[in-house]
């Protein structure tokens, strides 16, 4: 996902800790969250990606991937925009991609975003060995858990309405290029999508990116450039884990500033964060299969993001 990632260990505004809720967290099973949402689903969900193979854009399993991801969500939310376009990289290919929003209630003006990327990466430069770096990655974590957890958030809003707009955008084309710097042929569709917004006045009360959610030994601390830019959504996610037992797992902590899909929506005056657990060893290698994620992460990002759009 992103170089620019600068480790900055260190505890941020120790008196703003919110109180969590000793023991709740720790009582629940990945099917039974405090919101009813389903993570041994979105795990189930997320596998169903990655069985396509990666979903390298221009890639027969992008284009199986995307009509699942399409057919899923008109299923279960009340419109589905495509925004398909053709992307020329800087060697000069032509990439064909999607990018999906579901809506739910979009008659309703007040909205949040919520954000994850669809597409896998082409190549694990992350690996150890050259043949290993060449090889696409497979993308269980990095890419299909975001599409997982969306996918089950779908089946929770189904069953109980938000009390807001929700807007999921599942991104194409994020871990194509280079994150540099500079950045080539990366952050493709959240760039596209900044460009080519629902509507003239379309500007959500927040947005969240959900990226790398699914990691079994799961940890998030703050994205510091969505600290810096958003401090008041961070506040606002992180006192909802806080107040569903998850303290432990959304930490009070830098992670440094991570170049992901959230950076061209800010510079587009959207108020969106990103929460993603950076600190996966099989990052961007062929290691990044179902093995390495679980039901119960998927869970607790699940159960925040739910509480975040359905609770008063």
């Amino acid at each position: 996902m992103r170089s620019m990632l600068t480790i900055l260990v260190f505890c941020i505004l120790a008196g703003c800790k919110g109180d969590a809720k000793e023991g709740s967290a720790a009582q629940r099973t990945a099917t039974a969250t405090s919101t009813g949402f389903n993570g041994s689903a979105a795990y189930n969900y997320a596998g169903a990606q990655v069985a396509f193979g990666p979903r390298v854009p221009g890639t027969p399993a992008a284009k199986q991937g995307g009509d699942w991801i399409i057919r899923q969500m008109r299923a279960r939310a009340d419109t589905v925009i495509v925004q398909s376009f053709t992307y020329t990289t800087a060697d000069g290919k032509k990439l064909p991609l999607r990018n999906i929003l579901a809506r739910f209630r979009p008659e309703l003006p007040e909205r949040v975003l919520y954000v994850t990327h669809w597409d896998s990466r082409p190549i694990s430069e992350s690996a150890t060995t050259e043949a290993e770096k060449k090889m696409p990655v497979p993308g269980a974590n990095d890419g299909a858990s975001g599409v997982g957890m969306f996918v089950a958030l779908g089946d929770a809003l189904k069953r109980t309405r938000p009390n807001v707009g929700v807007d999921l955008l599942f991104t194409d084309g994020e871990d194509y290029g280079q994150f540099g710097p500079p950045e080539v042929d990366v952050l493709i569709g959240s760039k596209y999508f900044a460009k080519h917004l629902p509507s003239a006045d379309y500007k959500p009360l927040y947005g969240v990116l959900w990226d790398m959610i699914g990691d079994k030994d799961l940890r998030i601390p703050y994205e510091m450039f969505s600290f810096q830019r958003a401090p008041e959504v961070v506040s606002r996610v992180w006192q909802t884990a806080a107040d569903l037992g998850y303290a432990n797992i959304f930490v009070e902590e830098s992670g440094g500033e991570v170049v992901d899909d959230h950076v061209p929506l800010l510079d587009a005056g959207l108020r969106v964060i990103d929460v993603i657990d950076l600190t996966y060893p099989p990052h961007h290698t062929p290691y990044d299969t179902m093995d390495k994620i679980s039901a119960k992460s998927l869970a607790t990002v699940g159960d925040v993001a739910t509480a975040l759009v359905t609770r008063k």
